[in-house]
């Protein structure tokens, strides 16, 4: 049986219906610590609480002391804890909301998280502004003319090629972070093609 959870992190709540709407739909609500908070203010229902429980007042500590998973580990961020918890738990993807906003360097370690679990489950990110998507090999993507996109290369070293994008690459390197942004969707779909890798894909709505 696949198994869909939405993790959503203690960052800014999401505003944007797509992030919303993935909230409202799932049966799986799987919360990082202290986000118990904006979930329980907004009127949703968590399945389980997951986090070392240093921003989780004893408010919500009782109130959701059922579903509460503790880890105390702090070698590990609360974004990681849940998504090894839906791993443990049979979880076969995750979207993740809430994870930007607030705390810049969270933002981007947060984002910079996906690849790594791109390996063990289907995962992706989506903000009140866009969608970041990890990949591992080369991959179509569904889009629109003019759609903004960036592409994120964490190996340097990783030969990238694309398709119907209006900046294209052909086998070229993306030796800074910055090199892969602001391209643009030229219709209805692009591909992304490459060696090595991991690559993240960001496309705003």
């Amino acid at each position: 049986m696949q198994k869909k959870a939405v993790i959503l992190a203690n960052g800014s709540f999401p505003t944007h219906e797509i992030p919303l709407n993935e909230l409202k739909s799932s049966k799986y609500i799987v919360c990082c610590d202290g986000a118990i908070n904006k979930l329980d203010d907004a009127g949703f229902e968590p399945y389980s609480i997951v986090g070392d429980l240093d921003s989780l007042n004893p408010e919500m500590k009782w109130k959701y002391r059922d579903i509460i998973h503790h880890f105390a580990n702090q070698d590990t961020n609360d974004l990681t804890k849940a998504i090894n918890w839906c791993l443990e738990n049979n979880f076969s993807e995750v979207v993740i909301v809430g994870a930007t906003g607030q705390r810049d360097d969270h933002m981007i370690g947060n984002v910079f998280l996906l690849p790594g679990f791109a390996k063990k489950i289907k995962v992706k990110m989506l903000t009140s502004y866009g969608c970041f998507t990890p990949i591992l090999r080369s991959k179509n993507f569904d889009s629109y003319t003019r759609q903004q996109v960036s592409i994120f290369s964490p190996n340097s070293e990783t030969l990238i090629s694309t398709a119907n994008l209006r900046y294209a690459l052909t086998e070229q390197k993306l030796e800074m972070m910055y090199q892969g942004t602001l391209n643009e969707s030229m219709g209805d779909s692009f591909r992304i093609e490459f060696d090595g890798g991991p690559l993240i894909i960001y496309q705003e709505y």
